[in-house]
């Protein structure tokens, strides 16, 4: 276990020296001279960091996508409410023409719904009856590939909007 002098003192003098004593007087690695990262360190760590990226761009992108989705189911849902308040003072839904901003009542006899915007999604109104309305939103965009299509609240069918794919419901 014992070092020779000779050894010892060769240990002392040379800084660059990876070898050191340990604490019961062994030869241990030192890596105190040798500063810095190894090329396979860094690629270990861009590894894992394009990994990580991997997975959590796809995630963070559907997120967006909902969120806009969301966005255009508040746009039909008020769109909704208008034609109500529309049809709760006129005896058909016939008349009724969706309009960019409400007109001025002294312009025209009643004042129209005002169609709601949305950057991702165009709302139209169609279909028109003396009881019923279909209003679709379709896509524009960057949302144009959604996986979810149009959403479509027809009040002659369903009450409640629904979307072209049905786990989007």
């Amino acid at each position: 276990m014992g070092l020779t002098n000779d050894l010892r003192a060769a240990i002392a003098r040379d800084d660059r020296c990876y070898y050191r004593l340990g604490i019961w007087g062994d030869l241990m690695m030192s890596r105190n001279a040798a500063r810095g990262f190894t090329l396979i360190e860094l690629l270990v760590v861009i590894a894992i960091v394009a990994i990580i990226a991997a997975i959590a761009i796809p995630s963070y992108t559907e997120q967006v996508r909902k969120g806009r989705r969301a966005d255009a189911a508040r746009a039909v849902g008020q769109l909704q409410l208008e034609l109500e308040r529309w049809r709760s003072e006129q005896p058909t839904y016939v008349n009724c023409k969706v309009t960019t901003s409400p007109d001025d009542c002294s312009t025209s006899p009643a004042t129209y719904p005002a169609a709601p915007t949305s950057d991702f999604y165009t709302i139209a109104i169609s279909g028109t009856s003396r009881t019923a309305y279909t209003i679709t939103a379709t896509p524009s965009g960057v949302q144009v590939g959604d996986r979810c299509g149009k959403l479509i609240a027809d009040l002659g069918t369903k009450k409640k909007p629904t979307w072209d794919t049905a786990s989007c419901n």
